[in-house]
């Protein structure tokens, strides 16, 4: 057997546990590419965070990065993905839940106070919300901007810069 094959493996079951684990706060798990994903839905994001952060069997101290990704067909347009990293484990993690353009996400600056900038950075570029947040506002665009540069249907024409 192939080492991939082992660590595809070894993944398969460390899913298993976090969904076990998670009190319903994860709903599912993939492996792909030699990757897990978490699934799980966004009322429930920070207690799974928390969960994946403060539990001895995981320990995913560090959260790397946070991103929004718009998939306009569907009903439930936006993922939000956080991607997690675990020095004692030295294992990575995706975790990815879904929202609409009306329906806010909780924010996890109390689990990972560096998740302050990211949500910030999702909520101007896509329009994201995210709830509690201490300082939701625009960090890339200027604060007269309208509309959120990386959704799929952002109007291309018709905008005139003046100085």
């Amino acid at each position: 057997m192939s080492s991939w094959k082992v660590g595809e493996d070894a993944l398969r079951e460390l899913g298993e546990r976090i969904v076990a684990d998670s009190g319903g706060a994860a709903s599912g798990f993939s492996v792909a590419f030699g990757e897990l994903t978490v699934h799980g839905p966004a009322h429930r994001i920070a207690g799974l965070l928390k969960l994946l952060r403060d539990n001895a069997n995981y320990e995913f101290v560090q959260l790397i990065d946070l991103a929004g990704a718009d998939y306009p067909q569907r009903e439930k347009r936006f993922d939000v993905v956080y991607h997690l990293l675990s020095y004692t484990k030295n294992r990575r993690v995706r975790v990815k839940v879904q929202t609409d353009e009306d329906t806010p996400v909780p924010s996890v600056v109390s689990v990972y106070p560096c998740a302050d900038w990211f949500e910030r950075e999702a909520f101007d570029m896509y329009g994201i919300f995210f709830e509690g947040h201490p300082d939701l506002r625009r960090i890339l665009t200027d604060y007269g901007f309208h509309g959120h540069p990386m959704r799929k249907d952002l109007r291309m024409t018709g905008y005139v810069e003046v100085r």
